[in-house]
């Protein structure tokens, strides 16, 4: 039997929690040490540099997030087209998916790239960066904007892989991109001193990209068993499917990039400096801590992916309530040290110990959903996986934008001390998200039983006809 026959098999008959683990394990490593990025740069400039330089570093990120959607947008809606096209057994979609999702990030990368370098300053002035926070920021920046095509073709491709199911190639090609920037980071941080060592995590950063994105290219020329790239094109046939659903994914992306940016404006606003840079520390654990969750949904999409397109729904429910209890069993990992100790999380990037004393209750109000978020997160992924791109487009506007703004530009008024209002706005948003997610897959559900009720009785309809 062929690899390709061997993991389509185990998605299709294998035991559900051991299939669940053999997604979930490399995709979570996977995940991890994507983050590890954006973390390590965070914390090696912070102690080897300074606050201020860690600030700029977080500052910057929100932007770094115009990339992700992209890869995000193209890599998440190419991975669902492919699950879905292998439980149908549809080889000719299979064989142009690379060709096209190589194709339209060579593109966007390149628009990236271009209003990236232009308008650096401008972007980041948004987020209320000053003096210089500001100027180091534009310096860190606009390396990473240099980088764009490597990130982000490197980065869609992997989740290709995933949708292959192929989650321990994904997860060793995206760790030994990490490894290298850890160890390139203080490295080049420290031959790259004298005012210059922000420049030094950059271009750590991109260099490790690099290496990864060329090695990702030789793995689909050479080595994939399911998915090749034959030729570099648009595929119009494909362009509708990926877009539908990945615009979901990137909204989850570009987003985060509008809301972080209105966070740093608006603790800019009713705090003093300190709270950038406590906004900042705070934000770096929460999004290390979401990382293992997404690692989680790339396990997830294949699994329900192929089957929903096998049409085998008592599968597609029983991977949600095992991958479920399974995000929510991970999620206690990370909630309870921080909520029980947020100071010393807060410590790994701030030295100053009256800031952190500050911020270590406000860490722990950001924290509080992060117990369902497990549960939030496969709820937007089931929608992208079964090719329902609305609902999931509509939860990530829900948390993002449409609930999330109003309430961080209302809630401060209503505390005695402002800038609290804005940690509270995302506890609130996260509450109603989940509950509105909640509902909308108990609808989906209900829809797969009554479908399958319609085709018993069809099947015993043509049993009784045949007779």
């Amino acid at each position: 039997m062929s690899k390709q026959n061997e993991a389509k098999d185990s998605l299709l008959y294998g035991d559900v929690f051991k299939t669940m683990i053999s997604l979930s394990v490399p995709a979570i490593l996977g995940m991890v040490v994507i983050g590890l990025y954006n973390f390590m740069d965070a914390v090696f400039v912070g102690r080897m540099v300074g606050p201020e330089a860690m600030t700029a570093v977080k500052v910057s990120y929100p932007f770094t997030l115009l990339n992700t959607g992209v890869a995000t947008l193209i890599g998440t809606g190419s991975a669902s087209v492919l699950s879905r096209a292998i439980g149908k057994n549809d080889k000719e979609t299979t064989d142009r998916i690379m060709g096209n999702l190589t194709a339209l990030i060579l593109i966007l990368s390149v628009l990236i790239t271009a209003v990236g370098m232009i308008f650096t300053t401008n972007l980041l002035t948004l987020s209320g960066a000053k003096g210089n926070i500001l100027y180091e920021a534009e310096r860190y920046l606009k390396i990473v904007f240099i980088g764009s095509v490597f990130v982000n073709f490197s980065q869609a491709a992997n989740m290709v892989m995933r949708g292959e199911g192929k989650l321990k190639m994904a997860m060793s090609i995206m760790a030994a991109g990490a490894i290298i920037n850890i160890i390139l980071d203080p490295v080049m941080i420290y031959f790259m001193k004298d005012g210059n060592g922000i420049l030094g995590a950059a271009y750590a950063t991109v260099t490790a990209q690099v290496i990864q994105a060329f090695y990702t290219l030789w793995y689909f020329v050479k080595k994939s068993d399911t998915v090749r790239i034959n030729g570099v094109k648009v595929d119009g046939a494909l362009v509708k499917p990926v877009i539908s659903v990945g615009v979901s994914a990137m909204l989850m992306q570009v987003m985060t990039m509008v809301q972080q940016t209105i966070m740093y404006n608006t603790v800019e606003r009713w705090g003093s400096g300190n709270w950038q840079t406590i906004l900042g520390a705070s934000l770096s654990p929460q999004a290390f801590a979401f990382i293992p969750l997404w690692g989680i949904s790339q396990g997830f999409q294949p699994a329900v992916g192929t089957n929903y397109g096998a049409k085998n729904y008592d599968r597609v429910r029983a991977f949600t309530k095992t991958f479920m209890i399974a995000a929510t069993v991970l999620a206690l990992v990370f909630y309870v040290p921080i909520m029980i100790a947020p100071g010393a999380m807060l410590s790994m990037f701030i030295t100053d110990p009256a800031i952190v004393a500050e911020g270590a209750p406000m860490l722990r109000v950001l924290f509080s959903m992060y117990i369902a978020y497990g549960v939030l997160i496969l709820s937007i992924t089931f929608f992208q996986a079964v090719g329902k791109g609305g609902a999931a487009a509509i939860m990530a506007l829900l948390r993002q934008v449409f609930l999330f703004l109003p309430l961080v530009v209302i809630l401060p008024g209503f505390f005695t001390h402002n800038v609290e209002g804005v940690f509270y706005a995302q506890l609130i948003t996260d509450l109603i998200v989940l509950v509105i997610g909640t509902c909308l897959m108990a609808a989906s559900f209900k829809s797969m039983r009554a479908e399958e009720k319609e085709n018993r009785a069809k099947s015993k309809f043509n049993k009784v006809a045949a007779a």
